[in-house]
């Protein structure tokens, strides 16, 4: 029987639950001899603990978790934490320590996520030992604890209630008004693991991730007491910080309610700065969204000195000699850390990539910060790898840290900058969790403004930019203002500085205007000052970003030519991914709409202009890097020949040789023939080329490793493209059973490239069909066809990625089908489920690029005159969700689309009986009349598109009506006429307001409809005459002379 109390002993399982294997040599044999030799300490029914067994555990476990053990196998780590837990009772306090030690030390050090059934017994040992133990026990269970639901949190589900309930244990410890700072981090630490999420497994309910997310953000809104000391305060924050993001990406929280948005983005700025040398601010308790700075009071710690000059010793200070690397340490000595690599979203996998390779040569921006910049690593080793490297340097203390490998400070700071890099990655998983409207709510809080008169300049991203003393930290905080900046081009298209404004007020477009110049004048300070090449990426990207959604148009001229000019030296520069984004940079200016004078002069530069001046701190590549401007050059060829030096610089590109692709970015260039083949079009190689090009993508289809896996399917999605192939029945087939076989991978990353690859072969299949002709299809293999069909409709289900090009994949698919396969049992069921899948997913809740490819795809279904539109009862679902969404679907884009969805079908049978029909209409009409009413401003712009739309489909369906349907018809227009004319008549002279190389034709096209359906309805008419009073037709006529009289007096 069970004893209760603080000596109460934990009910053993079965012995024979645990088998003891023999020990062996190799891999895991040093573990299977500690288990032996647990498995030997048993006590035998009836007999006492004597004191001697229990010093040989105490031994046993000091040994276990000092000694450096070779690789072990997940199950003999679970047997053997097992085996301990059953040896050690709740009345020894000091043995319940140390197997608590030991299960958080060996789950890190292998990587083991337990299974369910050790799980099980090993959460409900540490659960009791929580209740039962004495305080000072409870820190080191904790830990254990945390290592136990790592990436295990949906088996955990039975205890959240013990754990996460009203009087939950977690709670209980990460109270603020906890005393004891280590038990509160310890338990933000197993809440924040608890909310990992797993791909394909429930996550939490509703009500506990409030409980976390509130708990959380009390963290990050207590102050540090002068009891706590700086290292364990950050690390109580980085895991608030962790379990915040993990919120954001595993649960899909939707962060909808002001005060918890606002309270988020407050907190998070506020980390954003936590430590930075010589800057210090206090953040109110939520910022609120307003066109407006927000507040933000500074502290100044020190007298700022003038910005220029502190640029200038910045950049100095990053040309010193570099200290020695020091060899990176984590207090933090958790597999936690690897949810950042993989588990837990692509998002934070981007943030690691801006730290692969080559960081080791960035010295810091300033002495005094130069131990910030502790992650060093050899450049070819990927971030990612440095992260499961850190297993194998785990210590089973959090406190050591020796003052010799960098002392207190450099701790300290290493840790602070380790809060500001988990901020910006929390504020990058907030950002792809809400609304860019709502977003740029918030612009003036995180985007620089220009400094008002006698007033200091806002701390803003671009603070962290030019002043982190860590490039790491630097690279992130770009990389959050890029997705800032990332389709915003709606939003700035309101700024305007082109006229001086001389008011009493400053106009919200003139403050975006100058808020767009600071941008450019903070990046380019950036840019000069830069030292590390993969800070400098992100800095040329986030131009890039900024350049192509700026409205250059309505600004003053001069911002491109600056931009220009600094970047021209990078094209030259010794990093291939800064010449990449360099290159990016420069097509972005030139790809802007309106070709402004300004940027046509900049091409008519001399190709010499510039690229000479690299200022301090842009290293070249060597005199090979100046061959493109020499390959090119002729005898006695003028100064300034044609084409432009930038179109010479790409060719010259493709044309001459690479160098060798292995080589990392800081490696000197070869000085051989260490070349690889230009690019070429796979239509110019030789049949056995193309042949192993092909042989090789589809082996590589099957590849484990998933980068790879996806990768093949991508480029299998790009060949199917190429016409000498889609024309190949054989091809198709094996690239459709290569991609299906993608389409069922674990890895979502593949499953999205696949989903991308069988769109466009599905995009293909049409093209055959209407190109080749019945020949193609009865080619193709029916049983492959309806593989594909079930394929897609099941991928149709997975995340947005995956769904948005399933379902047009579907449409396509249903497009293909002919009436053979139509009547063939096995494709009936198929057919009704993938139809279903595209009517739900019209109606779901799904990303707006979702729903667009599936009114989309329905618009494709309606194309195939062998399919039973009309008559089947599928077809009232499919008109009722596209009339849904086209009356009250927030986007436009998608309006526009269901609109266009609904215009296609070419027979009135194809709309169903009299019912149905008035019903579409009535749609159409209530969808013109809301065609302004819009709570968003960026949706705005498209009210027109979607007016010519909706126009052209009711003037489709006035060429198809039927006799029972003009009485309703007449009844909508004596209700709504005045407002459907003047829309009518805007889509009539829509044509005229457009380039003159489409205003005849679209001019003739729409005039064209409009007197076919007057012909239509006229003969309707008098059909009718005796029985009923419509004048439909003559509504018509009468908005067509008035069409012609505008045009004439326009013309005259």
């Amino acid at each position: 029987a069970r004893r209760t109390g603080s000596g109460g002993a934990w009910p053993r399982r079965k012995m024979a639950a645990v088998a003891v294997p023999q020990a062996e040599p190799g891999a895991g044999g040093s573990l299977r001899r500690y288990l032996s030799r647990l498995g030997a300490l048993r006590p035998q029914p009836g007999a006492e603990r004597p004191a001697a067994r229990r010093t040989e555990l105490h031994l046993l476990f000091d040994q276990l978790i000092s000694e450096s053990c070779g690789p072990a196998a997940p199950a003999d780590v679970c047997a053997l934490l097992v085996q301990a837990c059953q040896l050690v009772s709740f009345d020894q306090e000091h043995l319940v320590s140390k197997v608590s030690q030991l299960i958080h030390h060996l789950l890190n050090r292998f990587q083991v996520v337990v299974d369910e059934q050790n799980l099980n017994f090993l959460l409900s040992y540490s659960i009791s030992a929580l209740k039962q133990c004495s305080s000072w026990t409870h820190v080191e269970i904790l830990q254990a604890l945390a290592a136990l639901v790592y990436n295990n949190g949906p088996k955990c589900q039975k205890y959240l209630p013990d754990l996460l309930g009203k009087a939950g244990l977690l709670l209980q410890y990460s109270d603020c008004a906890q005393p004891d700072v280590e038990l509160r981090r310890a338990a933000v630490r197993s809440m924040a693991n608890l909310c990992l999420s797993v791909p394909g497994q429930p996550y939490l309910d509703e009500s506990y991730r409030n409980v976390c997310f509130q708990t959380f953000l009390s963290i990050l809104q207590s102050s540090k007491t002068p009891d706590v000391d700086d290292i364990t305060f950050c690390m109580l924050l980085q895991n608030a910080l962790k379990g915040i993001q993990s919120l954001l990406n595993g649960g899909k929280m939707k962060l909808m309610q002001t005060d918890h948005l606002g309270s988020l983005l407050a907190v998070v700025k506020k980390c954003m700065f936590h430590g930075l040398p010589g800057l210090s601010i206090e953040m109110p308790p939520a910022l609120y969204p307003a066109p407006l700075p927000q507040y933000d009071k500074r502290v100044p710690v020190k007298q700022e000195q003038s910005e220029l000059a502190a640029f200038k010793q910045t950049g100095n200070r990053r040309k010193k000699s570099k200290g020695k690397q020091k060899k990176e340490e984590f207090g933090e000595d958790t597999k936690e850390d690897l949810a950042d690599t993989g588990n837990e979203s692509t998002q934070e996998t981007d943030m690691l990539k801006l730290h692969t390779g080559g960081v080791q040569k960035s010295p810091c921006s300033n002495p005094r910060s130069h131990a910030l910049d502790f992650a060093h690593m050899r450049p070819e080793k990927n971030h990612l790898s440095s992260h499961y490297n850190n297993w194998k340097r785990i210590s089973s203390s959090e406190s050591e840290y020796s003052d010799a490998e960098g002392g207190i400070q450099s701790k300290t700071r290493s840790y602070q900058a380790k809060v500001r890099q988990g901020a910006l990655a929390c504020f990058l998983s907030a950002i792809k969790s809400i609304e860019k409207r709502i977003l740029y709510g918030y612009w003036s809080a995180f985007v620089p403004d220009g400094p008002g008169i006698g007033s200091p300049q806002s701390v803003s991203l671009m603070t962290i930019a030019l002043k982190d003393p860590s490039p790491k930290t630097r690279a992130c905080s770009l990389q959050v203002l890029s997705a800032i900046l990332e389709g915003s081009k709606q939003f700035l298209s309101v700024a305007e500085d082109a006229n001086d404004h001389k008011r009493a007020f400053t106009p919200f477009s003139v403050t975006v205007a100058s808020s767009i110049r600071e941008l450019h004048r903070c990046l380019l300070l950036a840019l000069v000052a830069e030292s590390s090449s993969q800070t400098l990426t992100q800095i040329i990207k986030c131009l890039a970003n900024l350049v192509s959604n700026a409205p250059y148009n309505r600004l003053k001229p001069g911002l491109l030519t600056r931009v220009w000019n600094q970047i021209k030296p990078y094209i030259c520069h010794k990093d291939v991914n800064v010449r990449v984004s360099s290159l990016t940079l420069l097509g972005a200016i030139v790809s802007i709409q309106a070709p402004l004078p300004e940027v046509q002069l900049l091409l008519q530069q001399p190709s010499s202009s510039g690229l000479n001046n690299s200022g301090t701190g842009t290293p070249h590549r060597s005199n090979s890097s100046e061959q493109w401007r020499k390959t090119l050059r002729l005898e006695g060829e003028p100064p300034n020949p044609e084409p432009c030096w930038l179109i010479r610089l790409c060719i010259s590109i493709i044309v001459l040789p690479r160098e060798d692709p292995c080589s990392d970015s800081d490696a000197n260039f070869p000085s051989g023939n260490v070349y690889e083949p230009s690019p070429v079009r796979l239509e110019s190689l030789q049949s056995d080329r193309q042949v192993l090009c092909i042989t090789l993508l589809l082996g590589l289809n099957h590849s484990e490793n998933p980068l790879v896996k996806a990768a093949a399917a991508r480029a299998l999605g790009v060949y199917i493209l190429f016409s000498c192939l889609r024309q190949d029945v054989m091809f198709v087939a094996d690239t459709a059973n290569a991609i299906l076989n993608s389409l069922h991978d674990k890895s979502p990353n593949v499953r999205a490239k696949a989903a991308w690859s069988l769109g466009n072969l599905t995009d293909t299949l049409i093209v055959n069909m209407e190109t080749m002709g019945q020949s193609f299809q009865e080619e193709f293999s029916d049983l492959l066809l309806l593989k594909m069909l079930r394929s897609a409709t099941e991928a149709s289900k997975d995340r947005d990625k995956v769904k948005s090009n399933a379902v047009r994949a579907l449409g396509n698919l249903l497009h293909f089908l002919q009436l053979y396969h139509i009547r063939n049992p096995r494709f009936r069921e198929a057919i009704e489920e993938s139809i279903q899948a595209l009517i739900s997913t019209v109606q779901s809740e799904a990303t707006m690029k979702v729903r667009w490819n599936a009114c989309y795809a329905l618009g494709n279904v309606f194309k195939n005159p062998a399919l039973p539109l009309g008559e089947a009862p599928w077809t009232t679902q499919a008109y009722s969700a596209l009339c849904s969404v086209v009356k009250s679907c927030k986007n436009f884009k998608v309006r526009i689309k269901s609109a266009m969805a609904l215009s296609i079908p070419s027979k009135r049978e194809c709309y169903g009986p009299s019912e149905q029909f008035c019903q579409i209409w009535s749609a159409l009409v209530v969808a013109l009349q809301k065609s302004e009413d819009t709570e968003d401003f960026l949706e705005f712009k498209y009210s027109a598109s979607l007016r010519t739309q909706i126009c052209q489909a009711l003037i489709h369906l006035l060429s198809l009506a039927k006799t029972t349907d003009l009485l309703f018809i007449s009844e909508t227009l004596s209700e709504s006429g005045d407002a459907i004319k003047c829309c009518v008549l805007q889509y009539m002279k829509s044509g005229v307001e457009e380039d003159e190389g489409e205003t005849h034709t679209n001019l003739c096209e729409r005039e064209k409809a409009v007197k076919g359906a007057i012909e239509h309805l006229g003969g309707l008419e008098k059909q009718l005459e005796g029985k009923a009073r419509v004048r439909v037709a003559a509504y018509l006529e009468d908005i067509l002379t008035n069409h012609v009289h505008a045009t004439q007096l326009t013309e005259a």
